[in-house]
């Protein structure tokens, strides 16, 4: 007598218990269900057993998704048992079709039983059977609806039906069922757009918060609208004529957002962030730059979405024009400012920061005459090569500003934010956000607040 195992179970009877064996073995390895054998492993022989056999043949066929026949191989015996051999599948993970692709409808062999898998272990299989492009791979959640996104094709008057969800990317070609590209458009979206505004100029006290959830485009519009309602106005006076300015170009606010849902990592779970103070709006997306990519390559245009599908669909709502022009856009909407939009890339982060065009502090007579005169600071006395390259080395090529405070730093070992102002001639926002990249990049250190502010070089 053989013992049940991993790869062989017995069934006396046939029951619905039967396809749930089935899927077991397709998912983990294969094996051999045998029924009409009794627990203890003797041959008990099924009664009725062509109308047994009708049964179990069809079965298979309608409660089991994807198609799994093509993996199953039976054999009639005389003594009444129906002998069911399960190869490992090629397109797990298979599941009960009533179920549907969670744990409830997954099963997976666990030493001699049969046992529902874990979510970790159904988002394995998929990655492994699909490939490793989030948008493409099946979604966990197949209960969907997409009323945000119908109101976009509506509002664009673009036509949208079923028929067309497996071309678009939103159904997988094999079985139908719904990708993650088409779960993140969905209303179940679970991923969120979190906005903050800060009073003053750093993060530490809140004005207002909001969360955006549904789908992207719900998350795009809802999120778009909101940083209009952030973005004030001032007036300033040329001669008679007064000139209104708002605080962040909305072209650049309407590309920074849009950066940061297209090209964002999906697979992780965590929130886009925006964060907007006095002096600046910064957006936060999970995911860095594709490999191959550099910053550099970036600024200058060339673009490879990490979410491809989900670009050409932003393509076709006009969303966008063409991959790789946010950037530039960006750019251009700052051309008449002196600060420029800045890019804090790390291996899992891509950080936008756009300056507020009207933060900046209007000139005093003692910073005009500053301005004019370089006598009031000691300049470091000579750039030093050797210092610099261990840092430049380490780090990404190093700005002429970057160098300059490096050196003087060298020299004075600290300095104030003041004095970081007066040494590059620039104002309080730039001095902030370069201070900032500065830390971020691991060049320096910064301790204290507000007029205690100082800058060392990092250890």
């Amino acid at each position: 007598m053989e013992y049940e195992s991993e790869k062989r179970e017995y069934k006396e009877q046939f029951t619905e218990d039967v396809y749930k064996t089935v899927i077991a073995f397709a998912n983990t390895g294969g094996g051999v269900l045998y029924l009409g054998i009794n627990d203890q492993g003797f041959a008990v022989g099924l009664e009725n057993i062509d109308e047994n056999y009708t049964r179990l043949t069809n079965g298979i066929r309608d409660s089991i998704a994807p198609d799994i026949t093509m993996f199953i191989r039976y054999v009639l015996r005389e003594d009444n048992v129906i002998e069911i051999q399960v190869g490992e599948g090629s397109y797990k993970p298979y599941y009960i079709k009533k179920k549907g692709l969670k744990p409830t409808g997954v099963y997976v062999r666990q030493g001699a039983s049969t046992a529902q898998a874990s979510s970790e272990q159904i988002r394995r299989m998929i990655k492994d059977a699909d490939g490793d492009v989030f948008e493409e791979l099946r979604a966990m959640n197949q209960e969907l609806t997409f009323s945000a996104m119908k109101e976009s094709f509506q509002k664009r008057e673009l036509p949208l039906s079923e028929e067309k969800f497996t071309s678009l990317g939103l159904r997988n070609p094999e079985d139908k069922q719904y990708t993650n590209l088409a779960w993140i458009l969905s209303d179940q979206c679970q991923h969120t757009l979190k906005i903050a505004v800060f009073d003053g100029e750093d993060k530490s006290i809140f004005k207002d918060r909001r969360e955006f959830s549904g789908s992207i485009f719900r998350q795009l519009e809802e999120g778009y609208a909101y940083l209009q309602l952030v973005n004030r106005t001032a007036g300033r006076f040329s001669g008679l004529e007064r000139i209104d300015l708002t605080d962040y170009p909305e072209e650049a606010l309407r590309e920074a957002l849009l950066n940061a849902m297209i090209h964002r990592d999906y697979s992780f779970s965590g929130s886009i962030i925006i964060n907007a103070n006095d002096a600046y709006m910064e957006f936060i997306s999970l995911g860095g730059l594709l490999a191959g990519l550099s910053k550099e390559d970036i600024c200058n245009g060339i673009s490879l979405p990490r979410n491809k599908k989900l670009a050409e669909l932003c393509l076709r709502l006009k969303l966008i024009e063409s991959y790789g022009t946010g950037i530039g856009k960006m750019y251009r909407a700052y051309k008449d400012c002196d600060q420029k939009p800045e890019f804090i890339i790390t291996s899992n982060t891509f950080k936008v920061i756009l300056p507020n065009r009207n933060s900046e502090p209007k000139e005093n007579e003692k910073d005009k005459k500053a301005k004019h005169s370089c006598s009031y600071l000691p300049f470091p006395k000579e750039i030093n090569p050797g210092f610099l390259m261990e840092r430049q080395s380490i780090y990404k090529p190093l700005s002429l500003q970057k160098k300059t405070v490096l050196s003087y730093l060298e020299e004075h070992k600290n300095m104030s934010e003041k004095e970081l102002q007066e040494l590059l001639q620039i104002r309080k926002t730039r001095s902030y956000l370069l201070s900032r990249e500065m830390q971020e990049e691991g060049l320096i250190v910064i301790e204290g607040r507000g007029e205690k502010k100082v800058f060392r070089l990092k250890p």
